[in-house]
């Protein structure tokens, strides 16, 4: 069945502060991100990965990827934090769209298909490198083209 559903969004935590981040249920957002040089505002270069967690604060510090993430930096170079508060009834069809919809670099499930019925999404808060609103149709996963 169709079904639309809304999202807000909090952040950005950078990686230093990762002891700050809330150990809620939820979809998280990985991002690259630099300090502004004249405004040492963080800027957000780059969405990398997007995943659920029961625990977001556990989730981050013991992530799998979290060292390849850190290895790959450049210099001057840190990772940041957005979070959004979504029961676990809903967080898989969530991510998803959000894996089909804008397709980060690290992850690799929901990338070439969507399992799940019509999906409409509207973000707001914290939505760096997101589509504030859009739809994913279901999709048979498509054959990779290597």
């Amino acid at each position: 069945m169709a079904q639309a559903f809304g999202m807000t969004f909090e952040g950005y935590w950078r990686d230093e502060n990762e002891a700050g981040l809330p150990s809620l249920s939820g979809i998280y957002c990985v991002y690259i991100c630099v300090d502004h040089p004249e405004t040492s505002e963080v800027l957000l270069k780059e969405l990398i990965y997007i995943d659920e967690a029961d625990d977001l604060r556990r989730q981050v510090a013991q992530h799998e990827k979290r060292a390849l993430w850190k290895a790959n930096l450049a210099p001057g170079e840190d990772l940041c934090y957005s979070f959004a508060h979504v029961p676990p009834d809903d967080r898989r069809r969530f991510v998803a769209a959000l894996i089909f919809r804008h397709q980060p670099r690290d992850n690799q499930e929901y990338r070439r298909g969507f399992p799940f019925d019509n999906t409409t999404i509207s973000l707001n808060g914290c939505i760096s490198h997101l589509h504030s609103n859009f739809t994913v149709e279901r999709r048979a996963e498509r054959e990779s083209s290597a």
